[in-house]
């Protein structure tokens, strides 16, 4: 039987990760928080630190995150571009020599919508940054994922992995591009990573989850024009936020639920929304789509990426 229900956690759309994370003791653990200095990764960073953990947010502009995170207490700043798998392995290694052990990875940076960009040997830019930069980090961090068990990897996906599933007969979108079609099978992939992570690594202890945050106003947007957010419903004509947009500690809180709650003990390879495992969808209710929790295809995505980056902590 699928785990892939509902469980009864007692939070929901508007709990905030302070909330979810409220008489849990971080003390001793080490997160590592991708794109941790910006939007939700912000504030998912500051509430991990705030409940005791040590949190390493690798980053693209450090700089940009030093000034983020100045003040805040337990947090680590590195270098990291996602979309260069050089500065993945580059940072691993830097990591690795350290010696210590990693407890939680939120797999939290990423771009939507972007104008068509290529990167590394011509992938298309949202695939090869939310995905393949992902699957390269936590597989050459492994060992430390993997050193004490009990650790957990979070894969934040959206909503938008119903605008598409992988396109296995042209994943770069050589045959024509369109920003949110490569938006959606990239938070395809972000799913997918997490349902075959899990299967692979639970013998080891770690579990793997992925998760909608919600919809929230934050320099995801970037790439956006305010006519089109506008046109989407996101935002009135003077910028207000659509009533169910989430604030970003709101929008933390899936995470840092999904990378803590003893709710989850003995569960993984799920797809949660609004700290709660979701139900699966066909149609326009909340939920995740079946060809993103499918087990077969998981298998296959993750065998194309190891193809893809060259690494493989299972293989």
């Amino acid at each position: 039987m699928s785990a892939q229900h509902k469980i009864g956690s007692g939070f929901g759309h508007d709990s905030t990760a302070d909330e979810v994370l409220a008489g849990i003791d971080l003390t001793g653990k080490l997160a590592v928080v991708t794109g941790g200095y910006s939007g939700i990764g912000l504030e998912t960073t500051k509430a991990l630190a705030k409940a005791g953990a040590h949190v390493v947010v690798p980053a693209r502009r450090p700089d940009a995150a030093r000034d983020a995170l100045a003040g805040v207490d337990g947090v680590e700043i590195d270098e990291l571009d996602l979309g260069d798998l050089d500065s993945v392995r580059a940072f691993a290694d830097r990591f690795l020599a350290s010696g210590r052990s990693i407890d939680l990875v939120i797999d939290n940076a990423a771009i939507m919508a972007s104008p068509e960009t290529r990167v590394g040997p011509g992938w298309e830019a949202q695939f090869a940054t939310n995905h393949l930069g992902h699957f390269a980090l936590v597989n050459r961090l492994w060992p430390a994922i993997a050193a004490d068990g009990g650790g957990r990897v979070v894969s934040v996906s959206s909503t938008g992995h119903r605008r598409s599933d992988i396109r296995w007969d042209d994943l770069e979108f050589r045959q024509g591009y369109e920003k949110w079609a490569a938006y959606g099978q990239a938070k395809t992939a972000n799913v997918l990573f997490a349902v075959q992570l899990d299967a692979l690594g639970k013998d080891s202890g770690v579990r793997a989850f992925a998760l909608h945050p919600g919809g929230i106003l934050t320099p995801l947007q970037r790439h956006l024009t305010h006519d089109e957010m506008v046109g989407y419903g996101w935002i009135d004509e003077d910028g207000t936020p659509h009533v169910a947009f989430k604030t970003p500690e709101q929008g933390a809180a899936t995470s840092v639920w999904a990378a803590t709650s003893p709710q989850l003990d003995g569960l993984g390879g799920v797809f949660c929304e609004d700290c709660e495992i979701a139900e699966i969808s066909t149609d326009d209710a909340p939920g995740v789509r079946p060809y993103a929790i499918d087990p077969a295809s998981a298998e296959r995505l993750w065998t194309v990426s190891a193809e893809l980056t060259g690494v493989n902590a299972f293989g």
